[in-house]
């Protein structure tokens, strides 16, 4: 079927839910598991400690909340660690159980090994995110042989096929990102002009804002200020699918019977909800959302009634009050005819089947939505400054793409020269992020203004590769901005595959059994964990009620005094009381 001899899949890793599709009999098939084609984004471990994902762990969530793990998207790419009972789990090998869980899908479907996979990822991920997506999936035990950004994997599926020139807006709202890109289509050729986005805006977000409304109204109303966790997991369920219901209804009553017990009684949640009620809830989440929209067209130089479509993409573009500022905005109606929940895994199976040398309309030509380059001496808003941010590849150039700059030694006899890598858009680079630093050592002796040449490479998935070169010596140094960002090393990797397999029964994933990362296995000891949870309460502090701030100061306190007494079981109880903390302050 492959132009290789194998089935290589598109992958949706999303927020809220995932699916696999694949390219067959010149058409797209979203390969359905148990539950049908939709596999919600959750991984549990059940009593026995076996792990449970998609729709199993989504309903042990409202039982067992401390077990069960939604949403790791978002903490994809950060040095976070997540807890499942007592074992400690990276955000990759979250993602890579929900990728081998849809690998299982196909290969059922398929009647045979899959072992290759396009992957789909937000456009405004950054290189970190993307290189954590691409470690899942290895972890999984696939090979990504491609990363295509999410806005124009939902292109291919709408617009393959269709001819003349189009402008496109591509609206992509999904349970925990939020992309907008601008596309030119012509003929077969789809053209990526300018993408924007808040990697930290979604779906969950407006629950949060529908569970902060039910938690004020127990409070105000019955005198209930603090939930137990798993009382907090049911309203927050409930909410999920009152959110849905509000797509297509004004009112919605949210009804949990026995949500927990009241001065020796049983208490019952009803409230009412309309759709006004919510709207002016996310009002701002959406007018954030149209910002970046006016701000990409500005980007592509372009006005509104140059947009010849709408597309709309990710379950949240149900919420009718997008529709119709998008359609106020512009003038027309956003096109939804395909499912917005399916159609990136289509055009991610549609990739996948143009990697395989299978003939599918349309070709790609995709964009960088950040900007990559270094630091150097020079001025920096008229002030002269150490940390001068010199751009290499600009925001919004097409991918893949090389460029080069000389820059020259500081000093006479200079040894070394360092090169930072950064990302973003401000004049100081130390306004930015950087992903990334190496030295060129053993520099040839001469007077200041030896040339140095740095190299930086993006390839089509967003991996980033840097090269520094002395131009008289050929001395060069390379890195890819690789393992060293997201913390796995190609030993951790393996070892991680293996857990993977472990826990899904693989055959020749090895016979040790599962242990927790702790100690000289490489993962978190006691006090690692300690001061992960110490780290994620201190963030909280300001956010928090006066009473919820006085309870963590409480326990921050509890934590850091067991670790001084070196009592292990004392900062184990301590741990699991913050780890409950936090928990409940952030659902």
């Amino acid at each position: 079927m492959s132009g290789m001899g194998e089935t290589v899949v598109g992958i949706d890793l999303g927020t809220t839910n995932s699916e696999v599709a694949i390219w067959q009999d010149g058409k797209v098939v979203v390969m359905e598991g148990e539950n049908g084609p939709i596999l919600p984004s959750y991984v549990g471990l059940d009593d026995e400690g076996s792990v449970l994902v998609g729709e199993a762990a989504r309903n042990q969530y409202t039982v067992y909340p401390e077990r069960t793990v939604k949403s790791i998207k978002r903490m994809m790419g950060s040095e976070e660690t997540v807890i499942l009972g007592e074992r400690h789990f990276r955000p990759q090998e979250i993602s890579a159980l929900i990728i081998r869980q849809l690998k299982q899908t196909a290969e059922r479907h398929l009647g045979g090994q899959v072992t290759r996979a396009v992957i789909t990822v937000p456009a405004f991920f950054s290189d970190v995110q993307r290189q954590a997506t691409r470690e899942a999936g290895e972890i999984a035990g696939l090979e990504v042989v491609k990363m295509i950004n999410e806005p124009t994997a939902a292109t291919l599926v709408y617009e393959s096929g269709s001819k003349g020139e189009k402008r496109v807006l591509v609206y992509d709202l999904g349970g925990g990102t939020f992309d907008v890109s601008v596309v030119r289509m012509e003929d077969d050729i789809i053209e990526v002009l300018a993408s924007h986005g808040n990697n930290a805006l979604g779906g969950d977000d407006f629950d949060a804002r529908l569970v902060a409304h039910v938690s004020e109204y127990l409070a105000r109303e019955h005198d209930l200020a603090k939930l137990p966790a798993k009382a907090m997991a049911r309203i927050v369920r409930a909410v999920e699918e009152a959110k849905k219901q509000l797509s297509a209804a004004p009112f919605v009553t949210i009804r949990e019977e026995y949500l927990l017990e009241k001065d020796g009684a049983p208490f019952h949640l009803q409230l009412e909800i309309s759709r006004h009620e919510y709207e002016e809830m996310i009002r701002d989440y959406v007018d954030e959302t149209l910002e970046a929209v006016h701000l990409v067209l500005r980007d592509a130089q372009m006005v509104a009634s140059e947009i010849d479509e709408i597309l709309l993409v990710g379950g949240s573009t149900r919420t009718p009050m997008i529709q119709e500022r998008l359609e106020r905005d512009f003038g027309m109606p956003p096109r939804s005819e395909v499912d917005p929940d399916l159609c990136v895994a289509s055009g991610a199976a549609m990739q996948a089947a143009m990697v395989s040398g299978n003939e599918v309309q349309a070709v790609l030509v995709d964009v960088t939505p950040y900007t990559f380059g270094t630091s150097a001496i020079g001025e920096v808003n008229g002030t002269f400054s150490m940390t001068m941010f010199v751009p290499l590849i600009r925001k919004n150039t097409p991918i893949p793409v090389t460029r080069s700059e000389v820059f020259y030694t500081a000093v006479d006899d200079q040894k070394a020269v360092e090169i930072k890598v950064c990302q973003g858009e401000n004049a100081n680079a130390l306004d930015n992020i950087e992903v990334g630093r190496f030295l060129v050592e053993g520099l040839r002796r001469g007077p200041a203004g030896q040339e140095i040449i740095a190299t930086f490479s993006l390839d089509t998935s967003g991996i980033l590769q840097v090269s520094a070169m002395e131009k008289a010596t050929g001395l060069e140094k390379k890195i890819t901005i690789d393992n060293v960002l997201s913390g796995f090393s190609d030993e951790e990797l393996a070892l991680a595959r293996k857990r993977v397999g472990q826990l899904f029964g693989g055959g020749d994933d090895g016979d040790e059994p599962w242990e927790e990362r702790r100690g000289s296995e490489g993962g978190e000891s006691p006090p690692g964990r300690a001061g992960e949870l110490l780290s994620r309460a201190r963030k909280l502090l300001d956010t928090v009620t006066d009473d919820d701030r006085e309870d963590m100061v409480d326990m921050i306190e509890a934590v850091e005094s067991a670790l001084a007494s070196d009592d292990t079981g004392r900062v184990q109880k301590a741990m699991d009381e913050l780890a409950d903390l936090l928990f409940y302050l952030e659902s």
